[in-house]
């Protein structure tokens, strides 16, 4: 199977439009060797000619112009068969409203990211206005048919972070969640049922329990959260109130870190994806990106293909 990389920043994209932090400053007045990114998306294929997409961002109409692959062949027929949500964030969810063209939208969602995008952010009701959407439920654990020759099977990626929009949306505030919600945030296996081979796709992790580490040790090749260098990066930076780990994410550096995960992990490749426009791990001539070679792993960048 083949995985496209269609976006490979956080929300905000690289660089973010309100930010002067060294790394956006950096891709605007190309001080320093680094590349544009926008907002966390890929898409997978098992034939080059139907297309799956994971995760929806609010780029998703630049994306889709960047990748002839997933343009129209003829009229208005599109090769994206379907959509599948890892969560319900925003970044990861506003692009559904630009497909609102189309025919119909087979989308793929765990009941926890169905109910956000119900009762929380409206999407999908206002979606559903426009267009048929064919809902399909993720469950945690069950293995599905993606057209011919290609599967998935969605993890559950446990987390404790604010559910936004999930509760008190009538008040417009946010409620922190008092414990794990299966399903709430999730990662794909994707097999390609001829060869065996599997990727796994994890742009959102808080912490590598022993049953997501499993998942991630299974796999020929492993996408995953590469959000923030260090836990407190965006405090330092007097840019946020909250770590990353607040927010949902895990950091790259230290002995906890997922790039030390990433380093014992068998897979032919392990990249890094959903990285925020202040991880230093973007500038190509800083330590932290030769750190992040030197130990066997990839930074993305938008378009990069692999073949699984």
């Amino acid at each position: 199977m083949w995985v496209r990389v269609l976006g490979a920043g956080a929300g905000g994209g690289f660089p973010q439009w309100n930010c002067g932090c060294p790394g956006c400053r950096a891709v605007r007045d190309g001080s320093r060797p680094t590349r544009p990114r926008t907002q966390s998306s890929i898409a997978v294929s098992a034939d080059r000619t139907t297309w799956f997409l994971l995760n929806a961002s609010p780029d998703l109409r630049s994306q889709i112009e960047a990748t002839p692959a997933l343009q129209p062949r003829s009229g208005r027929e599109s090769p994206i068969a379907a959509v599948l949500l890892t969560d319900a964030e925003l970044d990861h969810t506003m692009g559904l409203l630009l497909l609102r063209e189309g025919p119909g939208i087979e989308l793929h969602a765990s009941d926890a990211s169905v109910e956000t995008l119900t009762g929380g952010t409206g999407f999908l009701p206002t979606l559903e206005r426009y267009t048929k959407v064919d809902r399909r439920r993720v469950v945690p654990g069950e293995t599905v048919a993606l057209g011919e020759g290609l599967s998935y099977r969605a993890f559950d990626v446990p987390t404790v972070k604010k559910k936004r929009f999930a509760e008190d949306a009538a008040q417009g505030s946010s409620t922190d969640a008092p414990a794990s919600d299966v399903g709430r945030v999730v990662g794909y296996r994707l097999t390609d049922t001829a060869s065996g081979r599997v990727a796994v796709y994890l742009p959102g992790v808080q912490e590598i329990t022993p049953a997501v580490h499993d998942e991630l040790a299974a796999a020929d090749v492993v996408l995953v959260d590469g959000t923030t260098w260090t836990d407190d990066e965006m405090i330092r930076l007097d840019l946020a109130s909250k770590t990353a780990r607040d927010m949902g994410h895990m950091a790259v550096d230290g002995p906890d870190g997922s790039l030390a995960v990433l380093a014992g992990l068998p897979a032919e490749r392990k990249i890094y994806v959903h990285i925020n426009n202040t991880n230093p791990m973007l500038l190509e001539d800083s330590p932290e990106y030769a750190t992040v070679v030197a130990r066997g792993a990839e930074i993305a960048t938008d378009g990069l293909e692999v073949e699984v």
